[in-house]
């Protein structure tokens, strides 16, 4: 579930972690690697490929996908802008267990994973910022797994629009979405798309999401997430 610090140290590590600019330090470390662009919809890497960088996302939304022997496709992440993908080679994986696709034009540093081990060791500044990285991904997926085996898909629902609003972000613009489709909102919940539909009207009604040329995601949705 979604929840508030709950106190102040909490609130205070939540802080030192998202004013640290990686992409900045990066930059200032003058680590190898290029910038990359790329358009709305285009696959960063596919699923199979060989497995020899790291990216650090800097602009915009990218969607993280497995499909399956049977050609099944379930979205196991939304990334934005801070967030690191693709790491898994540097754990020794030597090709993609999965597919990037941007949701949105995004801009991406593209590290190669020799270069971004030397840093790693290197620059301790980065190396604990991309440990708390990945401490805090791995959190977020037991939490996900907790989700789809106890909640409903209504609650599992506003955690999902929740999460992809930022909220609890520090220091960043919550509530606007990119355009995700209802289809893939289904299979990031694990339910059917008119049972999305069902529940997004709803909660359109209820006044916790809005649509003004993009779609809005109040706070308030959070009373759903929190309620027995």
């Amino acid at each position: 579930m979604i929840a508030k610090p709950s106190n102040r140290n909490s609130k205070s590590a939540a802080k030192k972690e998202f004013t640290f600019d990686a992409w900045a330090f990066l930059d200032s470390a003058g680590v190898a690697g290029k910038v990359k662009e790329v358009k709305k919809e285009e696959v960063i890497y596919s699923q199979g490929d060989a497995a020899m960088n790291v990216m650090h996302l800097q602009e915009g939304s990218v969607k993280l996908s497995v499909v399956n022997a049977v050609g099944k496709e379930a979205v196991v992440g939304i990334l934005g802008p801070g967030d690191f993908f693709g790491e898994g080679c540097l754990a020794g994986q030597s090709v993609r267990i999965g597919t990037a696709t941007s949701i949105t034009p995004c801009k991406l540093h593209v590290i190669e994973k020799s270069e971004m081990l030397k840093v790693l060791h290197e620059q301790h500044a980065l190396s604990d910022q991309f440990i708390a990285f990945m401490l805090a991904r791995n959190i977020r997926i037991e939490e996900d797994l907790i989700d789809q085996l106890f909640n409903s898909s209504e609650k599992r629902l506003a955690r999902t629009l929740l999460l992809l609003a930022r909220y609890g972000k520090e220091n960043e613009i919550h509530g606007v979405l990119p355009y995700i489709s209802q289809e893939m909102l289904a299979e990031m919940v694990g339910t059917t798309r008119p049972r999305v539909n069902f529940f997004m009207n709803k909660f359109r009604k209820m006044g916790f999401i809005k649509y003004n040329g993009g779609l809005t995601v109040n706070t308030s949705l959070l009373s759903v997430v929190l309620h027995d």
